[in-house]
């Protein structure tokens, strides 16, 4: 290529925002995509909503503040190691609806009943892959050159900028010359070697639920020349996924959701948690993290028929059984065990003053406790859900400062590289999670860098 363009790395949300965002400032922009075409999106394919601070609006119920915002950040995700990046994060979210809508991103009004009412996020109508479907269009409207199955293999600096981006297509190999570089090619959650040198044999029990492309590889290629490194790079989000699903790809769908209303058990028949500890969203990456230490990185969620009742929809039915017994067969638990367990439970089971509050049940001298939803597994047919630990990200990335140019080991920073999205996520969490965080973080970083090249 002749001309010298803006590369940017990646093809989900943060990757577009910031095509978008610099082409809309006149900028020649190239987007290297590595999947295919039909696999387009990262894992902004599998998201349904963002978060936003926001007053009165016909997409969320009530007024979320940036200062309740911030609240929920910090209490769920700890200390960020770049407060005031947080804080940008918090404040821009507030613009977020109005330009995503301006790039063709259509949103579901609260009053439609088709979402779940939330007061703090944004539903996208048609989810993730609606919306990635409308920025490339958009973005392809607006002139931004786009390359598929186009790998980055090497990134060559030159007195702290990069000179050439050397890519992979197919079966063949082509360089480019870049006015700067804009990294959104996400984490490592898809490298399967990265979790086998940090969970040993239990990497073997766990399932990618967002893209197989997401191998870190320009990550590492950053790492190499002297990016700073933020995060932790031996944790990971983790949440609990039907063990059924697909080993890459399988999406939010994949979820399960019901602990409280049923008990979870090993490969033994052995409780190890409180179901009813965790009601609220943080018991999806609780699970997932208890899961990971489970023999062979399985669990059993076991209902009977009032909690297959109360159970939310799942897109794999459980198993079904008549009985304990015929249950346990299915599931390759000794008979035996499951029966204590079950029976140990159901003998513990305490109900509250008033019967009808299901939340007050719980259990007197059982060991680990059940102290809320503890009603009693009686009702036939019985049911359970296979499930395993599922990846979404992790929390490894590069230092950015706050025009998202990404800093070297010493501090500075390099003079014409930037980074969006999960990349650089770490400096504003680096454990826990909030529901709508990442595309919310993907779609406000990415904007930020396409809007702050100074070589515009």
């Amino acid at each position: 290529m002749n001309s010298a363009p803006l590369v940017i790395i990646g093809g989900g949300a943060a990757a577009l925002c910031a095509a978008i965002a610099a082409r809309q400032r006149g900028a020649s922009v190239l987007l290297l995509e590595q999947a295919p075409r039909w696999q387009r999106g990262g894992n902004t394919r599998h998201s349904r909503n963002f978060r936003i601070t926001h007053d009165i609006t016909p997409l969320s119920l009530g007024i979320y503040s940036a200062a309740e915002f911030r609240a929920d950040l910090d209490r769920a995700t700890g200390t960020a190691s770049n407060p005031a990046l947080r804080q940008l994060l918090v404040d821009e979210s507030a613009t977020l609806t109005e330009w995503l809508a301006g790039a063709g991103v259509q949103l579901q009004p609260v009053t439609a009943g088709r979402v779940p009412p939330s007061r703090r996020t944004a539903f996208l109508r048609g989810g993730g892959t609606a919306m990635i479907n409308a920025l490339y269009a958009r973005a392809a409207e607006l002139g931004v050159m786009i390359r598929y199955d186009s790998a980055v293999t090497g990134l060559q600096f030159e007195d702290g900028r990069v000179i050439r981006v050397e890519v992979g297509r197919g079966a063949g190999a082509w360089s480019v010359t870049p006015a700067g570089v804009i990294v959104a090619s996400g984490g490592a959650q898809a490298n399967r070697n990265w979790w086998r040198e940090r969970w040993g044999a239990a990497a073997a029990g766990v399932v990618n639920r967002g893209i197989p492309h997401a191998d870190g590889a320009v990550l590492n290629l950053l790492l190499q020349q002297g990016a700073q490194a933020v995060g932790d790079p031996t944790q990971a989000y983790l949440v609990a996924v039907d063990a059924r699903s697909p080993a890459d790809d399988g999406g939010i769908v994949t979820r399960i959701r019901c602990m409280p209303r049923g008990l979870v058990v090993d490969a033994h028949g052995q409780r190890r948690y409180d179901e009813g500890g965790d009601t609220a969203s943080t018991r999806y990456a609780r699970w997932g993290q208890r899961l990971l230490q489970f023999p062979g990185q399985v669990g059993y969620l076991l209902l009977d028929a009032r909690g297959l009742r109360e159970a939310p929809p799942a897109l794999v039915p459980p198993l079904r059984a008549p009985d304990l017994a015929v249950l346990a067969q299915q599931l390759k638990i000794p008979v035996p065990a499951l029966r204590e367990t079950v029976m140990a439970y159901n003998a513990a089971v305490q109900p509250p003053a008033d019967a009808a509050q299901a939340l007050n049940w719980h259990t007197v001298g059982l060991e680990p406790p059940k102290s809320r939803y503890a009603l009693p597994l009686r009702e036939r047919p019985f049911a359970a859900y296979p499930m395993r630990p599922g990846i979404t990200f992790t929390y490894h990335g590069v230092g950015v400062d706050m025009h998202l140019r990404v800093l070297r080991s010493d501090g500075s920073s390099f003079e014409n590289v930037w980074a969006a999205g999960m990349v650089m996520a770490p400096n504003i969490f680096s454990s826990g999670y909030v529901s709508g965080l990442a595309l919310t973080i993907s779609c406000v970083s990415g904007r930020l860098a396409g809007e702050q090249n100074p070589h515009l």
